[in-house]
């Protein structure tokens, strides 16, 4: 296929690394993964999630599209990306930050592409798809739904146990997302797609 000759999907993992990682037990866990979705850049954080609540970092990174490429194409490449994110942890469950368009929203239409895609990659592969918009996240995560980004980063890292701030942005949105998830999911006939 032609296409698939062009497309390399950059995909980066920021590995924690296996000492930072001791899974749970498996069937006391639940894997879930959460999406800032993105054109040039989608954040993904993987968490994994015990019965009792508590929550651990599994690993977190971005796949980036070169503003190169035409819109197919990088569509293309992301689906590629979630595919390969998907493959290589196996969430039950996979929560997406809903689109927010304050002033322009012509600079939100690819990213609506692109949320777009990531949707039906996901539905496609295994169906517990969850939606939060950003005010909920920052609710569920801080108590306050006009928290900045700087407060919500450190409060991500602070309840995941991290020594710093997940990097790049993206990254550090998409484990926002996962939380929020993990600490609502309780409620997740509600924010099922």
């Amino acid at each position: 296929m032609v296409l698939r000759r062009r497309i390399n999907t950059i995909l980066a993992f920021f590995s924690l690394g296996s000492k930072f990682f001791t899974p749970f037990e498996r069937n006391s866990s639940v894997i879930i993964l959460g999406i800032d979705p993105g054109l040039a850049t989608m954040g993904y954080g993987v968490l994994e999630k015990k019965n009792n609540g508590d929550c651990r970092a599994v690993d977190y990174g971005v796949v980036l599209t070169p503003k190169e490429e035409g819109l197919p194409v990088r569509l293309a490449m992301l689906e590629d990306g979630v595919n390969q994110v998907l493959e290589r942890y196996a969430p039950a469950e996979v929560a997406v930050e809903e689109l927010f368009f304050s002033k322009n929203i012509t600079t939100g239409i690819p990213v609506a592409h692109a949320r777009g895609v990531i949707l039906l990659t996901c539905i496609k592969r295994l169906g517990r798809l969850y939606e939060y918009t950003p005010m909920q996240i920052k609710q569920a995560l801080t108590g306050y739904g006009n928290a900045d980004k700087q407060q919500m980063q450190r409060v991500v890292a602070s309840i995941l146990g991290l020594k710093k701030v997940p990097r790049p942005d993206d990254a550090a949105d998409a484990l926002g997302v996962a939380l929020c998830h993990a600490h609502t999911s309780r409620f997740g006939s509600l924010f099922n797609i």
